[in-house]
């Protein structure tokens, strides 16, 4: 009795089975996209290392810089509506301060996460160096 179509004649069959070929390729697709990385969108920020012997507590910076982004849209420096430009100008001011003053930074949860990475590249950009992200603490029940 001939299998898979072959002649019953004793001839060898000439096809090539390929459905262990298409197993394998099956197999390796699968592993291929089980080892492919999830793609995410993130903004690299160096933060800085803590200090290990911190400063007594009468030489602490009293000075804060506060950047608010408003869910309309609007960056807040210390309660004034600026715009990128005018960011610019402050934070390059301030690291002209000595000691540079504390930078800490609140987005409203509404807030846009594109005008959130544009002002954390702003920052990033002019190397302000005592950065803090503030008000996190809000939103530790926010998901559930």
């Amino acid at each position: 009795m001939a299998m898979s179509g072959g002649k019953d004649d004793g001839s060898p069959m000439m096809e090539m089975n390929t459905t262990p070929l298409i197993d394998v390729m099956l197999v390796l697709l699968i592993m291929f996209i089980i080892t492919i990385p999830v793609a995410t969108h993130s903004v690299d920020i160096d933060l800085p290392q803590p200090n290990p012997n911190p400063p007594p507590i009468d030489q602490i910076d009293p000075i804060k810089n506060k950047i608010v982004l408003s869910p309309e849209g609007q960056i807040l420096w210390n309660g004034d509506a600026i715009d990128s430009g005018e960011l610019v100008r402050n934070l390059e001011a301030t690291k002209a301060i000595a000691p540079e003053p504390e930078l800490q930074f609140e987005p409203d949860a509404l807030a846009s996460y594109d005008l959130s990475a544009r002002v954390l590249q702003i920052i990033k950009a002019s190397g302000v160096t005592k950065f803090g992200f503030v008000g996190n603490e809000k939103y530790r029940s926010f998901g559930k």
